[in-house]
């Protein structure tokens, strides 16, 4: 299917790695020019590269901390030009309500919750300006399952769930789209690097660690390249009547009891 991409304008988030990379590889393959951001410059030269050797793009990194407001600014004041944005930075840590205390819960929600919204505030102006612009939301479906031991996971998705639907819903206005991607659990090194601890505690050996995702749909997690397959196609002209929703890709696990 042709997505009609070739020649647009993509900033994606948290782009050195997992999601992020293959969504930035997949946009780059439809032709987008990219933006790739993250903390690490190291990180972003390696995907630079490894983008560039698969597609006649051109890309720009810029190595900035998205939980300090001042960073947003300075991106979008760098580059007002771009018609894609995936929102897609931060990583909240596992724990109860007794084990996040207030300082972490606070840290992990200035780039995930806070970075989220401050980026859409940014990059709506200067697409309201256009008329013309796409913001994809990656968020987490531990927003919709919710789950006491992800405590400020669960309720950052949730809070960002809402936000995306709300302003999604009145996008139209200025002709902006505003979606979601709940993902559920994905190959990417951190989940496995999780998974590799719980396997240690409960069998004694990390490699063990696919045999506790064989309960799940298919026996599998799901790959970062299937969920980027969605960004691409609902930053497309192809899903030019979608906004205001959350898409879960997740196996149908949202909709079943316990699966870990």
């Amino acid at each position: 299917m042709e997505l009609n991409l070739r020649g647009r304008t993509a900033l994606i988030t948290g782009a050195s790695k997992g999601i992020g990379l293959a969504s930035a590889l997949a946009l780059a393959e439809e032709g987008c020019d990219l933006i790739l951001v993250s903390r690490t410059e190291a990180d972003l030269q390696a995907a630079r590269e490894r983008i560039v050797g698969r597609a006649n793009v051109a890309v720009q990194v810029r190595a900035l901390d998205l939980a300090q407001a001042a960073s947003v600014d300075q991106l979008a004041a760098l580059h007002p030009d771009v018609e894609i944005l995936v929102n897609n930075a931060g990583a909240i840590p596992a724990g109860n309500l007794a084990e996040i205390t207030e300082p972490v819960w606070r840290q992990a929600w200035d780039l995930k919750v806070f970075g989220y919204i401050n980026m859409c505030r940014a990059f709506y102006a200067a697409m309201k300006q256009r008329r013309r612009g796409v913001i994809i939301n990656v968020l987490g479906s531990a927003g919709e399952r919710l789950d006491a031991g992800y405590i400020a996971g669960s309720t950052g998705n949730a809070g960002l769930m809402a936000f995306t639907k709300a302003l999604g819903a009145t996008a139209p206005d200025d002709n902006i789209r505003v979606v979601g991607i709940n993902p559920g659990a994905t190959a990417t090194e951190r989940l496995i690097t999780m998974m590799r601890k719980r396997a240690q505690d409960r069998y004694g050996d990390p490699e063990q660690w696919r045999k506790l995702v064989e309960p799940l749909p298919f026996g599998r997690v799901a790959t970062p390249e299937e969920i980027a397959s969605m960004v691409a196609f609902l930053a497309s002209d192809r899903s030019a009547y979608t906004t205001g929703t959350i898409v879960t890709i997740d196996g149908g696990v949202a909709n079943k009891g316990a699966v870990f």
